[in-house]
């Protein structure tokens, strides 16, 4: 390769990506780092001369100095958050009293136990990063934004979860107020909903609506679970791109602007009431990303877009990249749907677009192909029906959203003939619910697959090796893709 080829300028998006890389690894590596050094602000100082110094000069040669800064950047992010962490190793194996706030929507465990979430932790009085893992046979009644004093042992976090706390015992709830008023907005609307669909669908709906999945009953839940439905009654990217492309094709006949602003609010509103969880997160970030790509008529290349999620959403909360899973299903889906998605495509139909149908097998093949490795080295577990299961319930979600909000709208508006007007939301409900028992049912619904850590890398890398061949047997340009047209 001739000199001039590495000396060429590179596109600022391409080295931003090559930065976002950069942080990310630095920030997984930091979990293994034993070296306190590495959160001096010496690092930041290092790693800020190379980075404006490479994108200053913008030559191809430059990328790998510009991984290395990211690198020590993301080291010392991530120091930053093991030595707070470190505060924790002391405690371990105490009895502790913890005041907090209940982060997410409390779930109910396999022996009716109360999962909760706890996050702006004050431990035996001091206050402490992070969040931990609280499970109570407490019949209080909890929810997302309340306040509770509780004291029990704690043990070493898993995941994301700083700390856990089995067999919680809760001495105190507290009810802000006005305390959490999406979350307050949201069970208002439910309770609507609820008095004109009966159960289970009423929950599958609501679940579609606004991802609310906790409110599910445990057996059609772990139903979704055994045949690969769980993503459409999750508060992430589905749901939200769904309201996004909704929101933007609505208003684009008023203007660019009133387009933009309604998808930004439905965003916003969204997140809101959904909860600020890793996959609702990442997909706020990247439908924001994609939305104002769209405004300006640019185009994201989906691994810059994909980079700078992984980037911005890590250096938030380092712990992010050290195990949660939630956070790794949803850029493994979205990759899927982004980038695999539309190259087999190309590759299997050519120029000609697929029809509905079609693009949504293809979605859903690609997005199950991306998560699989995670899902089998996480749980041992691969659902055999999770294609079928989605090509024959994912193309009605939008509808069955629809009709869902139009039954809660008429149950405040009209009551005398809402239960009428929820028919069809009641009866597309049902299907979905039939669908997926009549799946869950079969014996043959999910095999069991051990996968090691090695056989996990091999696999991406196999994915990833099928994508480079697609791409350049096609040319297609991923640019094109775009996720809120």
């Amino acid at each position: 390769m001739n000199w001039w080829v590495l000396r060429r300028k590179i596109h600022i998006s391409w080295l931003i990506a090559a930065l976002c890389i950069g942080i990310f690894i630095g920030i997984f590596f930091a979990k293994f780092n034993t070296y306190l050094f590495t959160s001096s602000i010496i690092f930041v100082l290092m790693a800020a001369f190379i980075i404006i110094f490479v994108l200053w000069r913008k030559s191809m040669y430059l990328i790998p100095l510009l991984i290395i800064g990211g690198v020590l950047f993301g080291l010392w992010r991530g120091s930053v958050s093991q030595s707070e962490l470190a505060e924790f190793k002391p405690l371990y194996k105490h009895l502790v009293s913890v005041t907090g706030g209940v982060k997410d929507d409390v779930d109910i465990g396999t022996s009716n136990q109360m999962i909760i979430r706890l996050d702006s932790l004050a431990i035996n009085g001091k206050l402490m990063p992070g969040s931990l893992y609280i499970s109570s046979a407490s019949l209080s009644d909890i929810k997302r934004g309340d306040k509770l004093i509780l004291h029990g042992t704690l043990n070493e976090g898993f995941g994301n979860f700083s700390g856990v706390m089995y067999r919680a015992t809760v001495e105190k709830v507290i009810h802000p107020k006005p305390g959490d008023i999406a979350r307050a907005v949201r069970d208002w609307f439910a309770d609507s909903i609820r008095r004109v669909i009966p159960e289970p669908e009423a929950s599958l709906g609501i679940g579609y609506l606004v991802g609310q999945r906790r409110a599910l009953p445990i057996d059609l839940s772990e139903a979704l679970k055994l045949v690969g439905l769980t993503h459409v009654i999750v508060a992430s990217g589905y749901n939200l791109t769904i309201l996004v492309r909704l929101a933007r094709r609505l208003f684009i006949k008023v203007s660019k602007y009133a387009s933009a602003l309604a998808a930004i609010a439905m965003i916003v509103v969204f997140m809101a009431i959904a909860g600020a969880s890793p996959s609702m997160s990442r997909a706020g970030l990247i439908a924001s990303l994609s939305l104002a790509a769209w405004y300006y008529g640019r185009k994201f290349h989906p691994i810059i877009l994909l980079s700078i999620a992984v980037a911005v959403t890590v250096l938030i909360n380092p712990s992010y990249a050290w195990g949660d899973l939630g956070w790794q299903l949803s850029f493994a889906a979205f990759a899927g749907v982004m980038i695999l998605a539309p190259l087999s495509q190309r590759y299997f139909f050519g120029d000609k677009k697929p029809g509905t149908i079609a693009q949504i097998l293809g979605e859903t093949i690609s997005a199950q192909i991306m998560t699989a490795p995670i899902i089998i080295a996480s749980f041992g577990q691969l659902s055999n029906v999770a294609i079928v299961s989605n090509l024959l319930v994912l193309p009605f979600v939008p509808i069955a959203m629809l009709l869902t909000f139009i039954a809660g709208i008429s149950s405040l508006l009209i009551p005398s003939v809402a239960t009428l007007v929820a028919l069809p939301a009641t009866w597309l409900l049902g299907y979905s619910v039939g669908v997926t028992e009549y799946l869950a049912g079969l014996p043959w619904v999910s095999s069991s697959v051990n996968l090691a850590w090695w056989g996990l890398g091999l696999s991406y890398l196999s994915i990833t090796g099928i994508c480079i061949y697609m791409w350049r047997v096609t040319k297609y340009n991923l640019r094109e893709t775009n996720l809120v047209e």
